[in-house]
């Protein structure tokens, strides 16, 4: 992977991590870098999805593939934020 992938990589998990924290209700105890981290890995998993059902290179805007990785997201940081916020932690 060259330089500019994994710019693009982190931009792209950036958004898709700011809109998956977006999408679950309530406050989310996790910090930024949790909340890219995951925005990262729900963007790779998600263009895999997608690739998986050859929804990925559509002409004009991916909106099926933004949408699978926002919600993986979603579902990243709200089970992060549930591990974070259990009792005795």
């Amino acid at each position: 992977m060259e330089i500019d992938g994994i710019i693009s990589a982190i931009v792209i998990g950036v958004v898709i991590g700011v809109l998956g924290r977006l999408v679950v209700p309530g406050r989310q105890r996790i910090g930024i870098l949790w909340t890219i981290l995951v925005g990262i890995a729900a963007a790779l998993i998600g263009s895999a999805i997608a690739s998986a059902f050859d929804v990925a290179d559509t002409d004009g805007v991916d909106w099926v593939e933004w949408l699978i990785q926002i919600g993986l997201a979603a579902v990243g940081v709200a089970a992060l934020d549930r591990t974070r916020s259990r009792p005795g932690r």
